[in-house]
């Protein structure tokens, strides 16, 4: 989806007063004024309501998102069938790179709302400017694609896990406090499980730990 721009010149007085990007790009390194003034400009606050599409292949979507407060899950789906590739909660990146695909391939991958969210819209296109403006920004781009990878390791690992019961413990170390947060069957879809395998598990589990 493309959100509108409905915002005032007050756009960011909810959060500090600043793009709560800004804050993400710091924990990497320290920022220019320059590039703490550009981010304010070209970013602007969201929500999407539980359950609802962040991104579908119905809409070209033109944003990247940070989470603020919330969680988010990806996944594909053909005929009938999803498969949850990835879930994300606060202070993670949101967005498909198919999407700046000129050749405008069809892919069927969407975003989804597992909570109400509340987000930062980052245009695609913001990053290159960002590149050419200073050269802590490519720094910083390549702090985030290296956590985006050692994520994309992770989920393999879990997906080549010999037993759901491994993968289940596995996910649970790697993703503490979503168990909590996200429903049984996107857990078990992100797992490549069925939802009764996974109920099993979880009673089995909790009944081991008593």
């Amino acid at each position: 989806m493309n959100p509108e721009k409905e915002y005032d010149l007050n756009k960011w007085s909810l959060f500090n007063g600043f793009s709560p990007l800004i804050t993400f790009f710091r924990s990497y390194h320290d920022l220019t004024p320059e590039i703490e003034c550009f981010i304010n400009q070209h970013t602007f606050p969201v929500v999407f309501k539980k359950n609802k599409f962040i991104s579908s292949p119905l809409h070209r979507n033109e944003y990247t998102y940070l989470i603020v407060k919330g969680v988010a899950r990806g996944y594909l789906k053909t005929e009938q069938k999803e498969m949850t590739t990835w879930i994300a909660k606060e202070n993670e990146l949101v967005g498909y790179a198919y999407n700046v695909d000129r050749d405008n391939k069809s892919v069927f991958a969407y975003i989804q709302a597992l909570e109400d969210i509340k987000a930062v819209a980052i245009p695609h296109d913001m990053y290159t400017q960002l590149y050419d403006l200073d050269h802590i920004t490519n720094y910083i781009g390549r702090k985030i694609t290296q956590f985006h990878y050692f994520q994309s390791c992770e989920r393999a690992l879990i997906s080549r896990m010999q037993t759901a019961e491994k993968k289940y413990i596995r996910f649970m170390q790697s993703y503490p406090g979503l168990a909590s947060r996200v429903g049984l069957k996107y857990i078990a879809c992100f797992l490549g499980m069925r939802t009764e395998t996974l109920s099993r598990i979880r009673s089995r589990l909790a009944m081991d730990a008593w």
